[in-house]
Parts: C-alpha cells; structure tokens; sequence
C-alpha cells in the first residue's frame, strides 16, 4: 500500500473572505448527531489505529488542499455521514477515476470503512473523522466539489429533535457554495416526512434546481444495502432527491 499524504493547507486561499471565520459566523449550527456509547468490534479498532493515519485527514480550520490529500487531480465527491461504509466503498470501487472523501463522527463506522479500504485495496477513499458543517465550513473552498452524498441521515422523527436535522436552509446554503456550476447533491431517506422537509429546503435554495419533478428515481450508482432492501421487501419506501448546482 502506497503511502499517502494527509491534510495540507493552501495558504493562499486560507484568507478567503468567503471561508472560515465569516463562515462560522453566517452558518451557525445545531449538532445533527450525539456521541452515544456505541459497540466498536477489536477488528474495526485495529483498523482505525492502524489506517486512520494512512487513509484519514485529520480536522483543521484551514482549506484542505484535495490534490495533495489524494495525490492527484480529479473530480471530489463529499459523503456525508457514510454509516459502516459499505455504500462508499462500492460506489468508490465502481468509480475509480473520482475521489471520495468520506465524512463520519462515529468510531465504529470509521473502523468499518478502514477495513474495506484495506481488504479491498481501494485508494480513491480518504476519511476525516469530525463534524460535517465545521468540515464544510472551515476545509472545503468555495466551488470546489463535483458532487455530494447525504444517504440515510438520521430522521430525528420526534417533533422537538427536528431541529437536529442536518437537512436545514443554513447548512444547505453552506454546502451549495462549495459545490462546483452544474455540479449535484444526493439526497436519500426512508422516512417520508424527512423526505418531504428535504424537497421543500433544497428547492427552497436559490441556487440549486431539482433534476426532477419532485423525487428522483434511485441512480444505478447508489447501490441498495442490505438494510434498505430488507426495508423494501417490507413495504417501506426510500426517497431519493438530486439536485444540480445552477
């Protein structure tokens, strides 16, 4: 396994005015997750003390310099919230002239994805295990993605937990104007008012655009997980929105 470099800053773009600081100050956030007590397996331990420092960028309040970090130039596709990985790691393998930076706070899904990226010898998959708006807000450049994946972010269904959704105008904002001109968003939920709240904040952002009339038919690059075909055969639906970066 070739070695690879981890977060380098640009200074030159460190003093955008467009990025961190006025950022923090424009998108004020509530935390869509909590750090619950949560079952990590000896081999997703080993694996995150052994290829976090490999395959992992570590948090900091400065533009992260993609090309560096991958040690190359191509298209970046951001998941957010990428659960166990399975998800990344197929579309990953099936897209290899991208790179996918992965976005996780939880240990164990950390470790799982690690482990898929070495069993499996993929090398087009970093991971910054921290907070995804403080990530968005303070290491992405304005522009600069090709894509992003929001699968399956947790519903917070009880009415007063609303509020912790991740899906909310500011943070919407935020991501938008790291995304590229003509460059996507990929939503996917299987709680119907989720999805619901989720169509009316992206169409409500000025400068995204629907590529469909309401919901997207599932693109054949986002495989089904054994949880959403178990859902399926149970009757329970999944809602996938895409929309474009004007």
């Amino acid at each position: 396994m070739a070695p690879m470099t981890t977060e380098r800053p640009l200074s030159s773009a460190a003093d955008d005015p467009r990025n961190s600081a006025n950022d923090a100050t424009r998108y004020p956030h509530i935390r869509s997750f909590v750090h619950r007590r949560s079952h990590i397996t000896p081999s997703q331990q080993d694996a995150a003390d052994r290829l976090l420092p490999i395959w992992g960028i570590a948090y900091q309040a400065r533009l992260l310099n993609l090309d560096a970090a991958f040690n190359r130039h191509a298209p970046t596709i951001l998941e957010i919230g990428f659960g166990m990985g399975e998800t990344t790691a197929r579309i990953a393998q099936s897209r290899p002239n991208e790179n996918f930076l992965g976005v996780e706070v939880f240990n164990a899904g950390v470790g799982s994805l690690l482990k898929r990226i070495d069993e499996q010898q993929i090398q087009n998959i970093r991971i910054i295990q921290h907070d995804a708006v403080e990530v968005l807000r303070d290491m992405i450049a304005p522009d600069t993605l090709d894509g992003v994946h929001i699968y399956f972010p947790d519903p917070w269904p009880k009415t007063r937990h609303h509020k912790r959704r991740l899906i909310q105008p500011p943070f919407i904002g935020l991501l938008a104007s790291r995304l590229k001109p003509g460059a996507y968003l990929h939503c996917a939920t299987d709680w119907e008012h989720y999805a619901e709240q989720m169509l009316e904040v992206l169409s409500g952002e000025p400068t995204l655009q629907n590529t469909a009339k309401a919901y997207a038919p599932r693109p054949d690059y986002r495989p089904l997980t054994k949880f959403e075909n178990r859902g399926l055969k149970l009757g329970h639906g999944v809602w996938d929105l895409i929309f474009k970066r004007k």
